[in-house]
């Protein structure tokens, strides 16, 4: 908020102060006379209250907001302030404005969440502790990488619904990186791979790009690879 805004409403407080502390003389009744509203804002806590409200009303009305029960952030802002027991964690409200912000994200991330409930009772998908599922399509017979490692892999990535989004055999070349570098999915399903193996990994948004959109790859998204580790780069 514009520095001016706050000394607007500083100004008006102090107004009003003074206009408490000067002695006037009130003026006199006449017929038909409509008596004055007594002023909202008493002193320079209510002007800095008000300022306060109106910047976090205009903020979430330029992100899409316009309607909010007014009474609920009233009573989320009192919790805070009296320590009371708060209705969502930190978590559940970013996720509560994420959604209404951005209805789209959500829609993706329940048709991963059906998408890998189904997958994983296919025969021959496995799912580790984190969520990821894999398929082994050629097991390999060499060692398996480390963290600390670099490997070297050809694979194709796509969508759930099979849109690709980048593919190493179609460029015709292989592609090197520090296992430690990449999205967690791939840390954690690579490292499972023996050199000279081809696995199909499906990696939950949350081991991928999260919520925030990629190039091709919308927020929100469940990852789909054909991996095959051809070489782990020093051994």
């Amino acid at each position: 908020m514009k520095k001016i805004f706050f000394l607007g409403f500083c100004f008006t407080a102090l107004n009003v102060h003074a206009q408490k502390t000067t002695k006037t003389t009130a003026p006199k009744k006449t017929p038909g006379t409509t008596k004055k509203a007594t002023p909202v804002l008493k002193n320079l806590n209510d002007s800095v209250s008000y300022a306060i409200g109106l910047s976090v009303a205009k903020f979430y009305s330029q992100q899409g907001i316009n309607q909010l029960n007014g009474a609920l952030v009233s009573r989320a802002i009192n919790d805070v302030f009296t320590k009371k027991p708060e209705l969502l964690t930190e978590e559940q409200a970013n996720l509560a404005v994420m959604r209404f912000l951005n209805p789209g994200l959500f829609k993706n991330i329940e048709e991963g969440e059906k998408f890998l409930a189904a997958n994983k009772k296919r025969p021959g998908v496995k799912t580790t502790a984190s969520g990821i599922q894999y398929e082994v399509i050629t097991q390999g017979t060499g060692p398996k990488p480390e963290v600390t490692d670099t490997v070297e892999v050809h694979y194709a990535g796509t969508l759930i619904n099979g849109a690709e989004f980048d593919n190493s055999y179609k460029r015709g070349s292989t592609i090197s990186f520090p296992l430690g570098g990449v999205i967690r999915g791939w840390t954690e399903a690579l490292q499972l791979m023996p050199v000279g193996s081809k696995y199909k990994l499906y990696i939950p948004h949350a081991l991928g790009y999260g919520m925030n959109d990629n190039g091709q790859i919308p927020g929100g998204s469940v990852l789909v690879f054909e991996v095959d580790l051809l070489g782990i780069k020093g051994k």
